[in-house]
């Protein structure tokens, strides 16, 4: 009879299936749980055979697990069978429930599927209840955690045959395989997350080794680095702030590591250098810039930005690299300077020279000048007839609006977009014999008299060594800000700016009186002349034209002057 139906099941047997499904949650690793469930079926649940199919991540069913015949274990563990396979035999036969029960005498259809299957021998059923060999019963395992077991996600199939009293489960077996089959979905779903928590741990572990290696390499290589490397702040009120130096930027600077956190690089860097310094870390990049010591002096760096971040979508920082290339602008300041200044003397040159001068001057004439007339004043709708003398001082125009009268309008300057030329301080040019007041770019030209002569008498190392001394005298009789530069050969200029024409005169004279000394050479007294020529340079002429014109002037002085007073020895 069926002695286990619901109200005669035996103590020992509850107490044997609550067994198997605690060893089920006892199982270390995945593994042991699916072997521990196959087992499981066998031991506690009285069949002979039991096998475990578990869904992988490709929706196929693999056999995971067997249990009860060592034989079908190795012919069938590990082999594969197709997720539809698998639904069509859910789907047909008989619902016990959650399990699905498949006579022999339907059974015959799956056949030829690819689902893996066993094949056992044995008679035909002697009564309508005994278990036919070819009968088949399977338990779906369903996701737990979901309203409804059966609605949950597959994620396994129990196959069982074979049951030790030769039946049919009835109502009490159908029910402890289906409650088995619950319990063991749990418990292969708290295996997996087991096994993934761990995966995830060991790989939390190793990044966290890996970040750890990282940071220890980038520690040596920032604080053993040979150049400067320094890590500041980026962005906020502390932008720029240095949060940490290495040894090599604070023998840099002379600074000790701690006084380096009380600065930005701000406030390091030149003053000429700071617009440099904020393009470069706005949002990194490189530039070349002074930076200053301890001592108060500077050095120049080459300063390379790089943004970093310390995690994602966590602060930013700059870690910045700064090498010194103080050598190399040394270099690159005396290159500039043999190209713009007398490779004898020391003055800047004729190319260096006429690039001074032609920075002061623009092709525009002054207001003084015929024609020199303004356009409409856009602003006010005032014609500006014209900006005459009377809107000029001694250093250009003074930013009123004049009348063809004369009188100023009582409105605003105009406004700078109606002023082709910007702020540019237009020269004026001293005009008449008499000093008006008017004070400009006086030009005086120098050649210097006598000095073929020496040449010819003491060798070009003795006028050598008088051109020498000559540019010295010359550079010491200038104001802090005035050119002296040498053109050529015996020829000086110097340019003076805010000089009236009595200033440059006098200027001319007090030149003449240094350069006529004796000079003292190889113990020889030595002496030469000079005849300078006065040039005034204003807008609307050229470099060359300026000095074209003092050097016309210094030639009508030179042949003005008795030639006695041109001789040298």
């Amino acid at each position: 009879m069926e002695t286990e139906s619901e109200p005669y099941v035996r103590l020992a047997t509850l107490r044997q299936l609550h067994q198997v499904m605690a060893d089920m949650n006892k199982a270390r690793s995945l593994a042991d749980t699916l072997q521990t469930v196959a087992d499981g079926v066998v031991n506690g649940l009285g069949y002979e055979l039991a096998c475990v199919n578990l869904v992988q991540p490709d929706n196929n069913l693999v056999v995971a697990a067997f249990a009860g015949n060592a034989a079908a274990e190795a012919l069938i563990t590990g082999r594969v069978g197709s997720r539809e396979s698998w639904e069509r035999r859910l789907s047909m036969g008989e619902a016990w429930g959650d399990l699905r029960f498949i006579p022999h005498t339907e059974g015959w259809v799956l056949d030829d599927d690819d689902v893996p299957q066993w094949h056992t021998d044995g008679p035909e059923p002697r009564f309508e209840d005994e278990w036919h060999p070819a009968d088949r019963l399977f338990a779906p395992m369903y996701m737990p955690g979901v309203p409804g077991v059966s609605s949950g996600e597959l994620i396994g199939v129990l196959s069982v045959d074979r049951p030790r009293n030769g039946r049919r489960p009835g109502s009490w077996g159908r029910e402890a395989l289906q409650m088995y089959a619950f319990q063991a979905a749990i418990a292969i779903s708290n295996a997996r997350l087991r096994a993934n928590m761990q995966r995830a741990l060991v790989r939390l572990e190793r990044e966290q080794q890996a970040l750890r290696a990282s940071e220890e390499s980038f520690r040596q290589a920032f604080e053993y680095a040979p150049s400067g490397m320094a890590v500041a702040e980026m962005g906020g009120d502390q932008h720029g702030r240095i949060l940490r130096t290495n040894d090599a930027l604070c023998r840099l600077l002379g600074r000790p590591a701690s006084s380096m956190r009380r600065y930005s690089f701000s406030d390091l860097v030149h003053p000429e250098d700071i617009g440099t310094l904020l393009r470069t870390s706005a949002e990194g990049g490189r530039a070349e810039l002074r930076l200053c010591r301890r001592d108060g002096t500077y050095v120049w760096v080459s300063l390379r930005n790089s943004v970093v971040a310390d995690v994602a979508d966590g602060p930013r920082f700059l870690l910045t690299h700064v090498e010194d290339i103080e050598e190399r602008k040394r270099r690159e300041l005396q290159l500039a300077h043999r190209a713009s200044h007398d490779a004898l003397t020391g003055l800047p040159n004729s190319a260096e020279l006429r690039s001074r001068l032609a920075s002061r001057l623009c092709a525009r004439p002054t207001a003084t000048e015929p024609g020199a007339v303004d356009t409409i004043d856009a602003a006010y709708g005032q014609v500006v007839a014209a900006r005459n003398a009377n809107g000029y001082d001694g250093n250009g125009y003074d930013g009123n609006v004049y009348d063809a009268h004369g009188h100023a309008f009582d409105y605003p300057p105009v406004p700078d977009a109606f002023d082709p030329y910007g702020h540019h301080v237009h020269t004026v040019t001293p005009e008449g014999e008499r000093d008006d007041g008017t004070k400009g770019l006086a030009v005086l030209f120098c050649d210097l008299d006598g000095f073929k002569s020496i040449n010819d008498r003491f060798g070009h190392n003795a006028g050598d060594a008088v051109l020498i001394e000559v540019a010295r005298r010359l550079s010491g009789a200038v104001r802090d800000g005035d050119t002296v530069a040498r053109l050529g050969g015996d020829e000086f200029v110097v340019l003076a700016d805010g000089l009236g024409r009595a200033d440059a005169e006098d200027l001319a004279v007090r030149l003449r009186s240094e350069i006529i000394q004796p000079i003292r050479v190889d113990g020889r007294t030595m002496r030469v002349g000079a005849s300078f020529g006065i040039g005034w340079a204003h807008c609307g002429m050229t470099a060359d034209e300026v000095l074209q014109s003092a050097d016309e002037r210094m030639y009508v002085e030179k042949r003005s002057r008795p030639k006695a007073h041109r001789r040298a020895g």
